[in-house]
Parts: C-alpha cells; structure tokens; sequence
C-alpha cells in the first residue's frame, strides 16, 4: 500500500473533474477552494451475495468496522468553485478515500479468509453546494453529489484458499449528501465541520470467475482545512 501514491492519484483526478465543471466558467469572478479533511467512519450492517471460483454461492448479512485511524486513514480532498454568476451556490469535485472491514465471526467468517474494501473503497463525485453567509465567521453549506466508486477489492473465499482477488476496480455509482459549517480563520484560510453521508453500489469482479455484490453506506464525521484562491476567472 502506497499512501502518498493513492493522494497524487486522487488529487489528480479532482483536478481534472474540477477543470471539466469549472472551465464553463471561464470569465466569471468567483472563488476557488481547495479543502482537504479527516475524521471518523462508520458503517451499518449490509448484505453481501457472492459466487467463488468453484461455484459456491453465498449470501450473508456483514458488519462492517471503519477502523478510520488505522493505516490507512480515512482521508478525503475537494476543490469547490463558488461562482458571483449564482449566487451562494457552487460546484465542487470530491475524491473520498474511505474503507471497510468484514466482521469475520458467525456466518461470514466461516465463508470468507478475507473481505474488505481497505486500500479504499474511493469514492469520486461531482456536487453541487449552497452556502448561506453570515454576519459572522460561521458560514453554514449542504452539497449533494453523485459519481462512482473504485474500491481496493480484497476477497479470500475459506472453500478456495489461496485465490484471492486483490485489486482496484470500478464497481458502480456513488451518492453522496452533505452538510457543514466553514469557520473563517483568515481571509483565506479556514477551518470546517461536517458530516456527509455516502451510498455506493458495489458489483465487484473475483479471481477466478467469481463475483461479489454488495451496497454500503458510510457515515463520515469530518475535520477539515480550507484555502481560499479569489478572483481566478475574472
């Protein structure tokens, strides 16, 4: 695992969906933010249908653990372009990097050696945000967004030891809600609060011919720091 590799490559990928929604407003004043955050993670309960490569099938009800402050953490970046043109509303590109674990006990562990998502089940989507300023430096925001998610696939079946799958792949599409408050700190930098809540479809190819589907939702309480660029389209 490559910690400062999988950042690049989600700073890379903001970058280029932010250059896709924000070039259409080339020539308008506004301002562009460039957040990045932490925080803690959870996820409910959800069900999992799965196919190995001999044929066995299995269905199982799976509790998930977030572990957010293990390696690797929990982690996230967002570039959000607050446009004069619209007033109090934005665009914004957001790369996730949450994870899960299996519960192995019960039933799931008697099927499974191994079954997260801990190299990240990443999430990327485009939003669009309202801010409603104050007279003050609390500036409250919702955001809602859709996109995909590229999850790190880990699976080991306990009938087919030694095929395992162990990879990034495209699994489905992602939504995501969200709300906060951004805490001036100068004029251009700040600090923020959020909880955002994600949904994503995951339908994973396995070693071997097998296959897994499972959807999760994650809660994310969220820290973060902003900085603020003005007047980059005028």
């Amino acid at each position: 695992m490559n910690v400062s590799r999988i950042f690049r490559a989600g700073l890379t990928i903001c970058a280029g969906i932010s250059a896709l929604l924000f070039g259409s407003v080339s020539g308008q004043a506004g301002e562009l933010q460039i957040s990045g955050y932490s925080g803690y993670i959870s996820s409910p309960h959800s069900h999992v249908d799965a196919t190995d490569a001999l044929g066995n099938t299995y269905s199982n009800s799976v509790g998930w653990e977030g572990k957010p402050f293990e390696m690797p953490p929990f982690w996230g970046v967002r570039a959000t372009y607050w446009t004069d043109r619209w007033e109090n509303w934005g665009i914004a590109a957001d790369f996730t990097h949450t994870k899960v674990y299996a519960d192995l006990s019960g039933g799931t562990g008697a099927a499974y050696d191994t079954l997260e998502f801990t190299d990240g089940l990443n999430l990327l989507t485009a939003n669009i945000m309202y801010r409603h300023p104050t007279e003050t430096r609390f500036t409250p925001y919702v955001g809602i967004g859709a996109g995909i998610a590229v999850p790190h696939v880990e699976t080991e079946f306990d009938a087919d030891p030694g095929v395992e799958t162990f990879e990034y792949q495209v699994t489905g599409p992602a939504v995501q809600a969200l709300i906060g408050v951004d805490i001036a700190i100068t004029d251009h930098v700040s600090t923020f609060v959020e909880y955002k809540g994600n949904y994503s479809w995951n339908d994973a190819d396995l070693a071997g011919g097998g296959s897994l589907e499972t959807n999760i939702f994650s809660n994310q309480f969220i820290v973060g720091l902003s900085y603020k660029f003005d007047g980059l389209f005028n």
